[in-house]
């Protein structure tokens, strides 16, 4: 696969073999069970539907800046980047990959993860919900082996459902402006909450309370970067670079402590411009329309008391 690296080459706008070859250092990747070897889905042809020839997901090898790392990317343009039982366990068996070579001297030890997804495929639920808790289940074991897995988010779909959750239990988390994130989706609380709960239609304030911006701000998230190929590559390189952080109670403890506290401090706040406004920034109600430049600027004008991970 070509890796020439796009100066500025949009993430939001490229598909996710694009990621993959502007990611990642030039004619470094290799593929696992690719297009060619055809593992699809063995349920949508029973809805009639369309399958990809590799589910919808690019896993693989490659070097980072000059290490070695594993890379998965959903692509969102197929099914919503939605889980199945074949994407999913591409994913899970790279994390396992990762996982059990952590000794090798040689061997990955940053998975990084390109999510771009609605959450769990509907056509095949059961599949999809197990595909989940079994990708977590795997960053877990990989990260207590001593992997860092990184979280890129600022595709399309975002990371909703099981990829918020996902999301959220990576070492690290890297967002762009479009890189929205959250459980439930806009449309799933307004259908169970009604319209007065949360208009799913306003996307001002789909964007305030699930995008970007707000995530790196309210410490969901630990490095925003331009909406660039190359400023992922940045965050990415310089992230995988550090030690992972240790995973045993002591950090469960902490994070749990952390979010609390969160919860203390924003919990009643109806829309992200109040929770802006409590950090004290500039002109709160101007966040989320300034410029990619200004907000940028930002954020590296926070990043010493930014509230990380």
């Amino acid at each position: 696969m070509s890796a020439r690296v796009p100066e500025r080459g949009s993430w939001l706008e490229a598909s996710a073999r694009a990621r993959v070859a502007g990611l990642l250092d030039a004619n470094s990747f290799t593929e696992f069970l690719g297009p060619e070897q055809r593992e699809m889905s063995p349920h949508l042809s029973l809805f009639d539907l369309p399958r990809a020839f590799d589910d919808g997901v690019v896993v693989g090898r490659g070097k980072l800046g000059g290490r070695p790392v594993f890379v998965a990317a959903q692509d969102g343009r197929f099914m919503g980047g939605t889980f199945g039982e074949i994407s999913g366990s591409k994913i899970v068996g790279l994390l396992r990959a990762a996982r059990d070579g952590a000794a090798g001297d040689d061997a990955p030890r940053t998975v990084l993860l390109l999510l771009d997804t609605g959450g769990v495929r509907l056509q095949e639920a059961n599949a999809g919900e197990l595909a989940v808790s079994e990708i977590i289940r795997a960053i877990a074991e990989a990260r207590r082996a001593g992997i860092t897995v990184i979280a890129l988010v600022g595709g399309k779909a975002g990371a909703f459902g099981g990829g918020g959750i996902i999301t959220a239990c990576c070492s690290r988390i890297v967002v762009s402006r479009h890189g929205r994130i959250s459980v439930s989706g806009p449309e799933v609380i307004e259908t169970n909450q009604g319209i007065e709960e949360f208009d799913s239609k306003d996307r001002a304030l789909v964007w305030r309370i699930t995008g970007g911006r707000t995530r790196w701000l309210t410490g969901g998230a630990d490095r925003y970067v331009a909406d660039e190929i190359r400023a992922f590559r940045e965050a990415a390189m310089a992230l995988g670079a550090e030690d992972a952080a240790p995973f045993d109670l002591f950090r469960l403890q902490a994070e749990q402590s952390r979010l609390e506290q969160r919860l203390q401090v924003d919990g009643d706040s109806r829309d992200a411009t109040q929770i802006w406004t409590r950090r004290g920034l500039d002109e709160p109600e101007r966040v989320g329309d300034m410029t990619e430049h200004d907000f940028v600027v930002l954020a590296d004008r926070e990043a010493p008391n930014h509230d990380a991970r």
